[in-house]
């Protein structure tokens, strides 16, 4: 498998990852039988859980703009050596982001998020 997929499905993994932590948050702020329900009446979040719900959001956005782009690449025979480093840099900037987003740290996130977008745009470009 290339380089590329590989770190698709990494950060599929990652998305998981980040899904179940935002849901076991969840689950200890409120109870699995209220986390079961129709979770209409739910108190705010956590001020962590909140963050976390944040990050879901923004990894889900970033995810899906890494797939179209590795996926084309990938089809249209445009992946080397430029693609694969830009996927690998996708995925570890998304796991940097998603520690320094959940811990709250301020001013190094953006940091981290405008690597990931680098590296889609990246690949992008090679599929021109």
């Amino acid at each position: 498998m290339s380089v590329e997929l590989t770190m698709l499905l990494y950060s599929a993994g990652l998305f998981l990852l980040i899904i179940l932590g935002q849901a076991g948050l969840a689950i200890q702020q409120n109870g699995l039988m209220a986390q079961a329900g129709s979770r209409d009446s739910l108190p705010e979040p956590t001020v962590l859980r909140a963050r976390m719900q944040r990050l879901t959001a923004n990894m889900q956005e970033n995810l899906i703009l890494f797939a179209a782009v590795v996926l084309v690449a990938t089809v249209g025979g445009a992946t080397n050596e430029a693609t694969a480093l830009a996927a690998t840099i996708f995925f570890y900037a998304r796991v940097g982001h998603a520690i320094v987003y959940a811990a709250g740290w301020p001013m190094i996130r953006p940091l981290f998020y405008f690597a990931g977008l680098y590296a889609v745009i990246r690949i992008g470009i090679e599929c021109l």
